[in-house]
């Protein structure tokens, strides 16, 4: 059955590492997607909304939840979709299915870009700690950036 509901501020739809039953559909107002939700390392990984689709992960693999997801502003509304109900929706709105794959698309995207640049510039800073070259200005520049975006993340900027 899918379902629309109005959540408060501050309500965790679901927990990193639980098992997921259903996905959803940002239809007003905004999420937070949060990696170690409430520890000391938390990380806010991405905010969605009105549009956006998550949670959609654990009903394709079966995995757990790879993040905790709360809810961001006052009178979000959200659809559920349970995972009994998702070939239904899915087949019944192609369009919807379609913005599906574009979203995962662009994440993944997104998290294949940061993964290879972090790991160029490791790299790259290995390398010069190896052969006792300067490490260029550029180089310095790069990895001063991946830590501030990754400090940022970690104070939910």
């Amino acid at each position: 059955m899918v379902e629309t509901r109005l959540y408060s501020r501050g309500t965790v739809l679901f927990r990193q590492g639980e098992a997921g039953e259903c996905m959803y559909q940002v239809e007003r107002g905004m999420v937070g997607v949060f990696d170690h939700y409430g520890e000391k390392d938390e990380c806010k990984l991405a905010e969605l909304m009105s549009g956006e689709m998550f949670g959609e992960m654990s009903l394709l693999d079966g995995q757990p939840r790879s993040a905790t997801v709360v809810v961001l502003e006052e009178n979000t509304s959200i659809t559920e979709i349970r995972e009994a109900d998702f070939t239904e929706f899915i087949t019944k709105n192609a369009a919807q299915g379609l913005m599906l794959a574009e979203q995962m698309s662009r994440r993944l995207r997104k998290t294949t870009q940061k993964y290879v640049e972090a790991c160029r510039t490791i790299y790259e800073t290995v390398e010069a700690e190896k052969t006792g070259a300067p490490k260029s200005e550029n180089l310095l520049t790069r990895f001063r950036d991946l830590v501030e975006a990754y400090l940022k993340s970690l104070r939910g900027e």
